[in-house]
């Protein structure tokens, strides 16, 4: 029986496993650079440059609050339409909004605006750093002696991380009142009576966990993103390929980091 299959199979496995262990490994070079030239920032000149840091605040953040604001009330009134028939089976019609905000404040508000963020301002780093790459910008800078993960990489991470965490506390403010929305007009039911459920029922833990999965999933984002568009070759062709694959590794990598969270918050807290 001959065995080139098999090896062509093996061959083909541990390729592609080198390539993912070089991948994470540029990853975490990249994340690591990116704290050290932060906390540089923060103590040593020259400092994090805060007119970047704001601008691309406003970039990424401020401009992503209307699509952020529509996707999130949408889902907690679809959230409220499925929930009600089942609840009501069991005489628990009023603890629509206990659901409700339970999953928004734990996992919908941090997962979904960190998605929308990502097809949003993450194709966007991408796409404007693999440009810089082929327009030789980041050469030019180096040549100056002016670090591109120092000037161009961490406004970015701290933009989005702030924002993210900004973005998400709107969302689960919007994604609760779609909800309210739904309980009043559709379900007939008193707003105080499901604004007083939804305060009654969250902790703090449900608010706390939202957030610091927000700041991760934003960080997560970001790095593919600039590593992405870093790594920029074959000219024009190499953005588009570069720009798409950030978006699908970036909410590929979201999702699984929820998934973990979600676990650890399980069994931990």
């Amino acid at each position: 029986m001959s065995i080139a299959p098999l090896a062509r199979l093996l061959e083909r496995v541990g390729s592609q496993g080198e390539g993912l262990l070089a991948y994470l490994g540029g990853l975490g070079y990249l994340a690591l650079d990116t704290l050290k030239y932060t906390v540089l920032g923060v103590f040593v000149r020259p400092r994090i440059k805060t007119n970047e840091t704001f601008f691309q605040m406003v970039r990424l953040g401020v401009r992503a609050i209307p699509i952020v604001v529509l996707v999130q009330t949408f889902v907690g009134m679809i959230l409220a339409f499925q929930l009600a028939p089942v609840l009501r089976d069991y005489g628990q019609e009023g603890k629509v909004g206990t659901v409700v905000a339970i999953a928004i404040f734990r996992e919908l508000g941090p997962l979904l605006s960190a998605i929308v963020l990502t097809g949003f301002a993450g194709a966007a780093i991408a796409a404007e750093l693999g440009t810089m790459v082929v327009g030789e910008e980041i050469a030019a800078m180096r040549t100056s002696a002016i670090h591109p993960i120092r000037f161009l990489v961490v406004p970015r991470v701290i933009a989005a991380i702030l924002m993210t965490v900004s973005l998400t506390i709107i969302a689960d403010i919007v994604g609760t009142a779609g909800g309210g929305i739904v309980d009043h007009y559709i379900l007939r039911r008193d707003s105080w009576e499901y604004f007083h459920t939804v305060v009654s029922s969250l902790e703090v833990k449900d608010f706390l966990t939202g957030l610091i999965k927000s700041g991760v999933f934003a960080f997560i984002l970001v790095l593919i993103s600039c590593y992405e568009g870093l790594g920029v070759a074959g000219g024009a062709g190499g953005v588009g390929r570069a720009t798409t694959r950030s978006v699908v590794l970036s909410i590929f990598t979201i999702v699984a980091a929820d998934c973990a969270f979600t676990a650890a918050f399980y069994f931990f807290w």
